[in-house]
């Protein structure tokens, strides 16, 4: 697995869309007091259920497995123009 360019940002990012969709998919809310890797794991396996992520193989189960996969999900869904996905080489 190799790290993207500001992947922690796109997580983020992740975490904050994939919390609204959860909510209007009336899956529950996230608390602002739950803990990042209780939101990764909550908004991963929401978009796993909703089909918008191929799921981990199960021994590959792990926080920055998940937290890689809402970074290319986040990538996917954001315009190509947008400053997270430049390089800062």
């Amino acid at each position: 697995m190799q790290k993207i360019t500001h992947e922690d940002e796109l997580v983020k990012k992740a975490l904050q869309i994939g919390a609204v969709y959860a909510k209007k998919r009336a899956y529950g809310e996230v608390e602002s007091h739950d803990s990042v890797k209780l939101k990764v794991e909550f908004v991963y396996k929401v978009l796993v259920e909703d089909k918008l992520i191929q799921p981990l193989a199960k021994d590959q189960i792990s926080d920055p497995n998940m937290r890689h996969k809402l970074a290319l999900w986040i990538s996917r869904q954001l315009p190509p123009d947008h400053p997270l996905l430049k390089d800062t080489k």
